[in-house]
């Protein structure tokens, strides 16, 4: 098993991205992925390499694991490079278990744009 100070000093590959995944209970773990892999490609790995430290917090399947990347949550098909990770460099997400992710259409007037919706903000009498 690998410390925490272990981990610090774990040398990265200079074409590969290390990702410090976090849980809702605040335990980490550190894996190393390829900037072609996809968030799905992470969850699947994830949860079929899932440490052992993380038993209590076994989920059921690869399916409802979802990353989230600077407060938003990423997509399946979303590859790492396109986030623009730094190669050689330690990127930290969080590692959650949730059926389905949030709709992005709440994302305040911008898209109300786009879609024509509107928002009423007079009453009739």
């Amino acid at each position: 098993m690998t410390t925490a100070s272990q981990r610090q000093t774990r040398v990265i590959p200079e074409d590969k991205i290390c990702l410090r995944l976090i849980l809702v209970t605040g335990k980490t773990n550190e894996f190393i992925f390829s900037p072609s892999d996809t968030a799905y490609f992470v969850a699947q790995h994830v949860f079929e390499n899932w440490p052992q430290d993380w038993k209590a917090e076994t989920v059921s399947s690869h399916n409802i694991l979802k990353l989230i990347y600077q407060g938003r949550f990423l997509h399946g098909n979303v590859t790492l490079g396109a986030l623009h990770l730094p190669l050689g460099k330690r990127t930290t997400m969080h590692l959650v278990a949730r059926e389905n992710l949030p709709e992005p259409a709440s994302q305040g007037p911008r898209n109300r744009e786009k879609t024509g919706e509107r928002s009423c903000c007079c009453t009739v009498l």
